[in-house]
C-alpha cells in the first residue's frame, strides 16, 4: 500500500489540469475536463478499425446515428449511477446471446467521447471471454494477471481514448469463481479505483443463470445492468435475475435486445427502476 501511495503522488505531481474524475463528493465530479496525463497516459492508447467495429456492432466509437441508442443508455445510466453514488456497474444478461459485451464495449466508447467523464472496462466473462474478438485487439497479458497483481494495469490494459480503458481477457479460464471471490482481487480493484479514480467502473460478467460467477460477484459492486434479448429471454428468467441482483445490490435498468421495431431506439429498449 505504501508503495501504492507513493504512485499517485508522483502521478499527481505530473498532471497539469485537474485530476481525472476527481470526486467533490459522493456521486458528484467536479465541472473541470478531465485531462488526459498522468497516470491515464501510462496506459497505451489504441485505435479502432472502422470496418472491424462496425461488423462487430460496436458503432458509439463516433457520434452519428447509429450510436444515438447507446448515447441515450449511456446518459440514463450514468445519471442515475452519480445521483445515487454509485460507481461500480455489473453488465449482464439471464443467459448466453443476449449481447452484453458487445453493450458494454458501445458504453465504454460511448463513455469515451464524453471529455469530462472517466471509466474502466473489465472482462470479467472469463470461461466465454470475447471482448478482445469484438475489438479486434490482443492484450499483452490476461486479466487475471491484473488480479493477481502479477501485472499493473497500464501493462496489460488498452486505452480507448483519453480517459477510457479496457482490461480483457487474453484466454478462458475454467475455475474464474476463485479470482472474482478472492480478497487479493478486491484488493487490487480497490487499489486500481484509489489510483485511476474513474466515474465509472464496468464489469462485464457472464450470464446470471448460467453459473455462479456473477452471482458471487454482486456484492462487490453498486448496480446491475440486464442485458435481455427479445424472444428468447423469458419474462420469468428476467424476474429471477431481478430477485437475484435486489438480494445483494441495486437494479440500474433492463436493456431489452434485438427488438424487431424500427423507431429512434434502433433495436433497443430501456428499463429504468
Amino acid at each position: 500500500m505504501e508503495k501504492l501511495q507513493k504512485a499517485i503522488a508522483e502521478a499527481r505531481k505530473t498532471r497539469t489540469g485537474a485530476p481525472v474524475g476527481k470526486k467533490t463528493t459522493r456521486g458528484k465530479t467536479s465541472a473541470q475536463p478531465v485531462v488526459s496525463n498522468g497516470v491515464w497516459d501510462d496506459i497505451p492508447l489504441i485505435m479502432p478499425d472502422a470496418k472491424h467495429m462496425t461488423r462487430n456492432r460496436v458503432v458509439s466509437h463516433k457520434a452519428d446515428t447509429a450510436s444515438s441508442a447507446f448515447d441515450v443508455l449511456r446518459t440514463k445510466v450514468m445519471q442515475q449511477m452519480q445521483q445515487n453514488g454509485w460507481k461500480r456497474l455489473m453488465i449482464t444478461s439471464p443467459m448466453p446471446n443476449c449481447g452484453k459485451t458487445t453493450l458494454a464495449a458501445n458504453l465504454a466508447y460511448g463513455v469515451s467521447r464524453q471529455g469530462a467523464k472517466s471509466a474502466l472496462l473489465f472482462e470479467l466473462d472469463l470461461r466465454k471471454p470475447n471482448l478482445a474478438n469484438i475489438l479486434g485487439q490482443k492484450p499483452p497479458h490476461d486479466i487475471r494477471e491484473v488480479l493477481t497483481g502479477q501485472v499493473p494495469l497500464q501493462d496489460q490494459a488498452l486505452r480507448i481514448g483519453p480517459n477510457v480503458a479496457v482490461s480483457m481477457a487474453a484466454r478462458r479460464s475454467v475455475d474464474p469463481t476463485r479470482y472474482l471471490t478472492s480478497d487479493e482481487t478486491q484488493e487490487r480493484l480497490r487499489e486500481i479505483e484509489q489510483m485511476y479514480e474513474p466515474d465509472m467502473m464496468i464489469f462485464d460478467m457472464p450470464p446470471l443463470l448460467v453459473n455462479d460467477d456473477a452471482r458471487s460477484f454482486l456484492p462487490y459492486t453498486d448496480c446491475v445492468l440486464l442485458v435481455a434479448r427479445a424472444e428468447s429471454s423469458t419474462s420469468k428468467q428476467i424476474d429471477v435475475c431481478e430477485k437475484e441482483v435486489s438480494e445483494h445490490t441495486n437494479v440500474v435498468g433492463v436493456v431489452l435486445n434485438h427488438c424487431k421495431f424500427a423507431d429512434e431506439t434502433q433495436g433497443y429498449g430501456y428499463g429504468q427502476y
